[in-house]
């Protein structure tokens, strides 16, 4: 049985027009496949809503400005009822207001106690989803699709990272086929809240920002689905964002390694977290656009044929700092490393690049700019004695950088890409911090100022943009 389970983000959902398009696209689908999962962002704007009131309630305690931001939620999601559902519009608002009064108890604990946990953060940030099931799959109930909402906490198993929750599949497996089994066998739609789980206990998670393309993988893997279809607002993943490369395309087909890499540095089509579920099952994803659903789209699979020498995209991330550990002392002295990336750890941030002088003299990483003052007193407490001999020489920083991404499969093996690339960025007179290149050799990493990102971003593009398009007419799936 040929089972498909489709996503649909924020603005896919963002509006009474939008939900009914959705709608439309649920009903073609049906007819092409033998079952159809839909997993649900909240209407778009919503989670920002929810996490600014339980804020508001945290640092000013001012219960009248709370309850007129709930107001707000609640006249939006009544709206937008009200514009499509007749018969059971008034079942759907009394649901909504349940789960609107949920959040209103919570804000007020927080309100009273003046402290918020991540665990409530939590448990107030998956309303939205929560919300928008429910209204979804009465929709479809009205245009004669039979669908029934279901909370991805009763199906999705997580450990008890808060705000960062991981599932835990074997127990995901479990619950989620036991639960929507019997409804697909009954031609059922489930309506599935994206971005939210639960823990063996039962504590709502949420698996990060942007976590519902995640659910939709999850429960892609969990269910052994055919393909998973990521619905977004735009055709497709493109060549470039068409915001700084006005003539970006959209990519007919990547590979898993080549998403991996795009999503990590900074595309944001997918959740960096997505490809690892369908990856596991050989399962195909696809990013489709909401508004255009006649348009095929970018399709991820396993392997796609390598394109000699071609970049299929590049992608930049940014607000980013650059921190290097530094000094003829360190050449030869085992342990810098695991002491260095230990001190970071112990920080709990995030190293997105890694870069090391052959001559083992310097060590420099990338990571966001939040963290990285914490970072380097936690660099100087663990590194004190090597600081005071002198083997370490400095630990510095470098803000404002960005970390420029040069994607394709076809680039391992091939002679003269990472020179076409240097060249491009050195023709548009910009300087190149430092370089990584994985092992997989699908990616070129550089790492530049802030400033010159975007002109980058712009002449590596250019430099691949005709070769691309060609390749792409010739490149089929292995």
């Amino acid at each position: 049985m040929r089972l498909l389970v489709t996503k649909f983000g924020g603005t896919s959902v963002g509006s009474a027009e939008a939900i009914r398009g959705l709608t439309a696209i649920t009903t073609t689908n049906r007819t092409t496949w033998d079952h159809v999962v839909v997993v649900v962002s909240a209407l778009s704007g919503v989670t920002d809503k929810l996490l600014n009131i339980v804020r508001v309630a945290q640092t000013t305690g001012d219960a009248v400005a709370v309850a007129a931001l709930h107001d707000e939620l609640r006249q939006r999601h009544h709206t937008v009822i009200g514009e499509l559902l007749d018969a059971e519009q008034a079942a759907i608002q009394t649901e909504i207001d349940g789960l609107l009064a949920e959040c209103a108890r919570l804000c007020e604990g927080v309100r009273v106690l003046g402290e918020l946990t991540p665990r409530t953060l939590d448990a107030i940030a998956g309303l939205g989803e929560r919300m928008s099931a429910r209204i979804v799959a009465a929709t479809l109930r009205s245009q004669g699709v039979p669908a029934q909402h279901f909370d991805a906490s009763d199906l999705i198993v997580t450990d008890d990272r808060y705000q960062d929750a991981s599932p835990l599949m074997a127990e995901t497996i479990e619950r989620t086929t036991a639960a929507l089994g019997p409804s697909l066998e009954q031609g059922i739609t489930p309506v599935v809240t994206g971005f939210i789980g639960a823990t063996l206990a039962g504590v709502k998670t949420t698996l990060g920002r942007g976590g519902s393309d995640w659910s939709a993988a999850i429960l892609g893997a969990a269910l052994e689905a055919s393909e998973v279809w990521i619905y977004t607002d735009v055709d497709g993943v493109m060549t470039a964002d068409p915001r700084i490369a006005p003539d970006a395309h959209v990519i007919s087909t990547l590979s898993y390694n080549e998403i991996s890499e795009l999503a990590y540095y900074g595309a944001k089509v997918l959740h960096p977290k997505t490809i690892r579920p369908v990856v596991e099952r050989g399962i195909p994803l696809r990013v489709k656009n909401t508004f255009n659903p006649s348009h095929a789209g970018t399709v991820i699979v396993g392997k796609t044929a390598p394109i000699v020498g071609a970049i299929k995209a590049v992608t930049a991330i940014h607000n980013l700092t650059m921190i290097t550990v530094a000094g003829r002392g360190m050449l030869g002295v085992p342990g810098i490393a695991a002491r260095t990336f230990g001190a970071v750890a112990r920080e709990d941030a995030s190293i997105l690049m890694i870069s090391q002088a052959s001559s083992e003299q310097s060590i420099c990483f990338v990571i966001p700019d939040g963290g990285a003052k914490r970072v380097v007193e936690s660099l100087n407490q663990e590194l004190a004695v090597e600081l005071e001999r002198r083997d370490i020489d400095t630990i510095a920083l470098e803000e404002g950088v960005s970390i420029i991404t040069a994607v394709g499969a076809g680039m391992r093996g091939t002679t003269g890409v990472a020179k076409r690339v240097f060249s491009a960025i050195g023709d548009a007179e910009i300087n190149v911090i430092a370089i990584a290149q994985g092992s997989s050799e699908c990616a070129i990493s550089l790492v530049v100022s802030g400033d010159s990102a975007k002109a980058g971003v712009r002449a590596i593009h250019a430099l691949t943009y005709r070769e691309t398009i060609n390749a792409q007419h010739r490149a089929p799936c292995e």
